[in-house]
């Protein structure tokens, strides 16, 4: 199928693996869709902290592809359809959509097109604005994921997240307090710690204080936690886990939380999927919900944004192709 014919677009793409330097501007052909995929014309692009990972080659090796060059980089990103292949019955053109493109041959989201496949796209729930969905696909289905599919979460049980001011603790939260749950936030500094209380933590600490001593909870009292940061105060949090608890990280977190007696330790990478879109969008559907931008960046200042992955901030940042 070839409804981009032979249009241009701008992109950042690398002609081989390696650092920032290889992230260049390029005008590069909208990529032609499949029977199964849609293209989109992305309105904003989110920035992970694993786009580095992706740039020097991790995914491509991660996931046994064989990179085509030049390859354009973003797993995730949101705007509108602008085709939809023949085979495709949930989408039509002008649907407002987020997705996911892990390692595709036909390109990610740092670009003004991107082709997905349908079944790692779903539409974005009304209450958000494009931006925001912009910023979410990996980090909400990841967070979504740890907590129903691998916790198991239930209703009334108690949760340590940690990271929870980043891009997927401060959806974690969120997506936590509507399980049902009871959530104490290790989040960053004073800014980090005023999101997680904002967005529904019970008890929230500033994970930089060494002098972390989960006071108000007690040792051996939580049900659960879900890891996104490790390190020597995610140790000490994750003492306040009960006997016979169960602790969730997404692969990827280094270094990996260490082994316990009598408690169930657990990695999962988040994968896309249509039921946890569908469970996402249920959930924030159910009530207010924040994906907290904190810097958007134009396309052409791409490397500033993989170089501001460094630096303190809240939450997400993203691209905008535009």
């Amino acid at each position: 199928m070839n409804q981009a014919k032979k249009d241009a677009m701008d992109a950042v793409a690398i002609d081989h693996f390696g650092g920032m330097e290889t992230m260049k501007l390029r005008k590069l052909p909208v990529p032609e869709i499949a029977a199964d995929e849609i293209l989109i014309h992305v309105e904003t692009a989110g920035v992970g902290v694993w786009d580095p990972f992706e740039r020097e080659g991790g995914f491509a090796k991660e996931f046994g592809v064989k990179p085509k060059f030049p390859y354009v980089l973003g797993a995730d990103g949101a705007g509108t359809v602008k085709a939809v292949g023949k085979n495709v019955r949930d989408f039509k053109k002008g649907d407002r959509v987020y997705a996911i493109s892990l390692a595709s041959p036909k390109g990610g989201f740092y670009a003004q097109y991107a082709a997905v496949k349908a079944v790692n796209a779903a539409l974005i729930p009304e209450k958000l604005t494009t931006r925001e969905a912009g910023a979410m696909a990996v980090d909400a289905t990841t967070a979504l994921q740890g907590l129903d599919d691998v916790l198991r979460l239930t209703l009334g049980e108690s949760i340590i997240i940690i990271g929870a001011s980043g891009g997927i603790g401060h959806m974690a939260v969120q997506l936590a307090k509507r399980m049902g749950a009871r959530v104490l936030a290790i989040a960053s500094r004073d800014d980090g710690v005023a999101l997680a209380k904002k967005l529904g933590a019970e008890v929230a600490i500033d994970g930089h204080n060494n002098d972390l001593a989960l006071r108000e909870t007690g040792h051996g009292s939580f049900d659960t936690a879900l890891v996104t940061v490790g390190g020597e105060t995610t140790e000490r949090a994750l003492d306040a886990v009960r006997e016979g608890g169960r602790i969730a990280y997404p692969n990827g977190v280094e270094p990996a939380p260490k082994k316990r007696r009598g408690i169930k330790v657990q990695s999962y990478d988040g994968k896309p999927d249509p039921e946890t879109f569908k469970k996402l969008n249920r959930l924030i559907d159910s009530g207010p919900f924040e994906v907290h931008v904190a810097r958007t960046f134009p396309l052409d200042k791409a490397v500033d944004a993989q170089r501001a992955l460094d630096d303190h901030y809240l939450g997400k940042l993203v691209l905008v192709p535009a």
